[in-house]
């Protein structure tokens, strides 16, 4: 495996795998930004994330399968579900795909492809074991600011004689926000999400969150330009997209749309309309397939995913009728599972917590402080249901409601067919885990209640 060197080692292609035919695919992500960009009406300003959809696609009904880190990105890898592929929690505390699991640069390499990972990964704890053929080595961090500047080089340098796969991650947008590296916006312009009470400490966390999503589309920024320099931008598929919802209460770490809701921007020239926005509904997991379509590589039938280059090929094409989502493991064990409609979202719940979860990260930030005792308060639900059409915040939990019982009846028995046929290993009881080691302390001081945690 080189760490180095960039376009000096390459393979040939077979005769049906030209460079004429096959893009080079560069895929940007970030942590926690959900859909917190200028070109998806938030205010904040992002102008090469916006230039991206200007000049591409932008989905507006892009969900992620788990609003957590490593089983959201485990399933953009491998286009199935995290308890299918086995990664039901965060890489670093000792969760992993399953062996075996073929991944999307494993897929592109057998394609043809050289294939690159650029700084931040979080689904394994060994970068090697995810089939890249190149890994960068970075200095010390893995912020735009360090890792956008290794693609532009790397882009310099290379060999046009065969096509690349570039995954590009950044640690931004995650917490903490404030560092010094980081310029915040001011807190009495930013807008508070309608979720969350407009509180100064919340407003002063979303004004330093801003200040990290201006520094990740400053890291786009440079690789668009290298892309244009070097004469690379109309034979490249540029993606940008993230894992999960944005690091504050009721988002990350819920399966509220808040937490589920991700960003996909696309550019292709020649391939996507500049200015396209779709609308349909669509999950992470169908990225992977549709990757493989444009690299003409025949999917698995084991694909909970499907393709949407129909969508982008302007042919009819009509969006999912459902996806399903999961929360096991994150920082503490809150196992749920749901499944999300056009209209409706159904969660059940398989601990007796109380409480709404809020990741440690963002319990101990400045929003979590402000929120935590009166989320953490709220009665122990075992089922929720909302209708998105009249309540797109998910607030009037209908599942007691008797106008909606059919409704109920049927996503549970959808839900709980679909758990049964994935042989979801939730269904025989308790998953161990290991839990952060910060909320020992945490509940030390008084600030998680026995009664919003649960080990059963």
């Amino acid at each position: 495996m080189a760490t180095h060197s960039w376009g000096k080692e390459e393979r040939s292609l077979t005769s049906s795998q030209s460079n004429h035919q096959l893009p080079n695919i560069l895929m940007i992500i970030t942590h926690d930004t959900g859909r917190h960009l200028g070109c998806y009406g938030r205010k904040v300003d992002t102008p090469n994330l916006d230039r991206l959809a200007e000049e591409g696609a932008r989905f507006d009904s892009y969900f992620c399968p788990a609003p957590q880190c490593s089983p959201s990105r485990g399933s953009i890898l491998t286009g199935r579900y995290p308890h299918i592929n086995g990664l039901m929690g965060l890489a670093h505390l000792g969760f992993g795909l399953n062996p075996g699991e073929k991944t999307l640069p494993m897929f592109l390499r057998e394609a043809g492809y050289d294939t690159y990972l650029f700084g931040f990964q979080h689904e394994a704890q060994d970068p090697a074991s995810l089939g890249y053929d190149h890994i960068a080595q970075v200095k010390w961090d893995h912020r735009a600011q360090t890792v956008a500047p290794q693609v532009v080089d790397f882009l310099r340098n290379w060999r046009k004689e065969t096509p690349f796969f570039a995954m590009v991650g950044f640690t931004e947008t995650h917490r903490p926000f404030d560092r010094p590296w980081y310029t915040s916006d001011d807190p009495d312009r930013v807008e508070v999400p309608p979720y969350l009470p407009d509180l100064p400490d919340i407003r002063r966390d979303i004004a330093e969150f801003q200040g990290t999503v201006r520094a990740a589309d400053d890291g786009v920024g440079l690789i668009l330009e290298a892309l244009d320099t070097r004469e690379l931008a109309e034979n490249t598929l540029v993606i940008y997209t993230t894992d999960h919802g944005i690091a504050f209460p009721r988002a990350k770490g819920t399966l509220y749309d808040p937490g589920l809701e991700t960003a996909l921007l696309m550019r292709w020239p020649g391939n996507i309309r500049p200015g396209s926005v779709y609308r349909e509904l669509l999950c992470n997991i169908d990225l992977l397939p549709t990757l493989l379509d444009i690299a003409c590589i025949r999917a698995p039938e084991n694909l909970d995913g499907r393709s949407f280059l129909p969508l982008l090929r302007g042919l009819p094409y009509a969006g999912r009728e459902r996806l399903f989502c999961e929360l096991t493991w994150h920082d503490l064990y809150r196992p749920m599972r749901g499944i999300r409609t056009r209209r409706y979202k159904f969660i059940r719940h398989f601990t007796q917590a109380c409480g709404i979860y809020i990741p440690l990260d963002i319990h101990q930030g400045l929003s979590g402080r402000a929120v935590r005792q009166e989320f953490y308060s709220r009665p122990y639900v075992q089922e929720e249901l909302y209708d998105l059409d009249k309540d797109p915040l998910e607030m009037e939990n209908l599942i007691g409601d008797p106008a909606y019982q059919e409704t109920v009846q049927e996503l549970r028995q959808v839900l709980e067919q679909w758990m049964r046929q994935t042989d979801d290993p939730l269904l025989s009881g308790h998953i161990r885990g290991q839990e952060a080691p910060g909320w020992e302390e945490e509940r030390a001081l008084g600030n998680l209640p026995r009664e919003a945690y649960f080990e059963g």
